[in-house]
């Protein structure tokens, strides 16, 4: 569904990405891991045509994305941090959004209820709290039913319940057989939602697997502990590759 060819993406200095290959496919709930810097944000905003990079292309259903924007209706973002107009009302950007995909797009307003959105339609943008704010990102990321959904820290700033209530709506739409990306420095909320990971470093793509694969090759059962076995070995094998050149 999409594949991402020998990506690469400096800012001045910084190498964000460095020759990424990768490919998504509908159906798999991928976490997208790795410390902050390792370009996470970078992939995710040259899938959606945010960032355009120096080399390689990005592919939405064998498409590239510089040919067709149409792509981005099949595609449901809520972004780390949502950026509104202060003196917009929660009501006047739900209108707003409706309008500018039009009328004929089927809707899912499941999250604007159960976050309660529909009570609040009067409040500006900016007396929200930045729970509330993600509350309606989240509403706005599951409103037109896409066929992709890619969230940045969904969770971050959540109450528990939201926080709940935002992890069931994920599976369910994972049952749906959707392709859903997900950064989360929460380890805990990605395990029980997680079909492959993704880990990236310096921009570099340090394992690409299935979280079986995952378990099967650490011996472990926690995303956490797998995750952390991997990353001893490969400096272990880093440094073994070092004293052979040494020698």
């Amino acid at each position: 569904m999409i594949k991402i060819e020998n990506l690469h993406k400096r800012f001045k200095k910084l190498q964000a990405l460095n020759n990424v290959n990768v490919e998504f496919s509908k159906g798999q709930v991928v976490s997208l891991i790795g410390p902050n810097g390792s370009g996470k944000t970078t992939l995710i905003k040259s899938i959606l045509g945010l960032v355009k990079p120096d080399n390689g292309q990005v592919l939405f259903n064998g498409i590239s994305v510089d040919k067709d924007i149409d792509y981005r209706k099949h595609i449901g973002y809520m972004p780390q941090i949502g950026r509104y107009p202060d003196n917009t009302k929660i009501g006047q950007i739900f209108d707003m959004i409706r309008n500018l995909r039009g009328k004929d797009t089927k809707v899912d307003e499941e999250l604007f209820y159960r976050f309660k959105l529909d009570t609040m339609l009067d409040k500006s943008m900016k007396s929200l709290s930045g729970g509330t704010r993600q509350k309606v990102s989240a509403a706005l990321a599951f409103l037109f039913d896409a066929d992709v959904l890619i969230l940045d820290e969904p969770t971050a700033g959540l109450d528990p319940v939201a926080s709940e209530i935002l992890k069931e709506k994920i599976i369910a739409e994972k049952a749906k057989g959707k392709l859903i990306l997900i950064t989360s420095h929460i380890l805990s909320d990605l395990e029980e939602l997680t079909t492959h990971v993704l880990y990236l470093q310096d921009g570099k793509v340090v394992f690409n697997k299935s979280m079986l694969e995952l378990y099967e090759m650490t011996g472990e059962d926690k995303l956490s502990r797998a995750i952390a076995a991997v990353m001893r070995n490969e400096i272990k094998e880093k440094d073994v590759a070092y004293l052979r050149i040494a020698k």
